[in-house]
């Protein structure tokens, strides 16, 4: 009996061997490649491809005319005369109503003229009248051009496109001396005028 029993826990012992030995072999081998490591290596070529779009973008772009031709700007002067000029009360720089109404002219159109022309620039020119010393109207003057260009910009016409200059009291377009002619002073205009 001892020897079969030996017999029987040698086999044993083998048999337990080969079946731990068999599961260290399945265990060692390398996992599969989960399908996530799979789709993210398809990411990189779609984001190659999005940039190669640009260039084209921004040459079809650098084509067109960055300042209009001669018929655009007589459109623009069309418009710009229509725009009255924008009028203040004396020794203020706000925004009146009817000056609002004034600017607010055509500005649609105009804004939709100008961002075709990225590099084209009108002026706002902000006047006084004759009241007052020089360095005041110069700095009452371009108070007025900047409110005026602030309300042109709410209006949607780009900020980058307008610039502002005053020319205090020095360029008067009336020169009798009683309110109805120094209200025609104290005023912003718009020009197209290029410097």
């Amino acid at each position: 009996m001892t020897k079969t029993t030996l017999l029987v826990a040698t086999t044993a012992a083998a048999a337990c061997l080969t079946i731990a030995g068999c599961k260290k072999k399945v265990a060692a081998q390398p996992p599969p490649m989960p399908a996530v490591q799979q789709t993210a290596s398809t990411t990189p070529p779609a984001r190659t491809n999005t940039p190669s779009s640009r260039p084209t973008e921004v040459a079809h772009n650098s084509s067109r005319p960055t300042t209009p031709d001669a018929a655009t700007r007589a459109r623009i002067q069309e418009l710009l005369d229509r725009i009255q000029d924008a009028y203040f009360d004396y020794d203020k720089h706000d925004i009146r109503p009817d000056a609002q109404k004034n600017l607010a002219a055509d500005a649609k159109t105009l804004t939709d003229i100008l961002k075709d022309y990225p590099t084209y620039m009108l002026t706002v020119e902000g006047y006084c009248d004759e009241r007052g010393s020089d360095e005041y109207n110069l700095a009452l003057g371009e108070a007025r051009a900047k409110q005026a260009k602030e309300y042109l910009v709410g209006l949607g016409i780009p900020a980058s496109q307008l610039r502002t200059v005053s020319y205090g009291k020095s360029r008067p377009v009336c020169t009798d001396e009683n309110e109805q002619c120094w209200q025609k002073n104290r005023r912003a205009h718009i020009t197209q005028a290029q410097s």
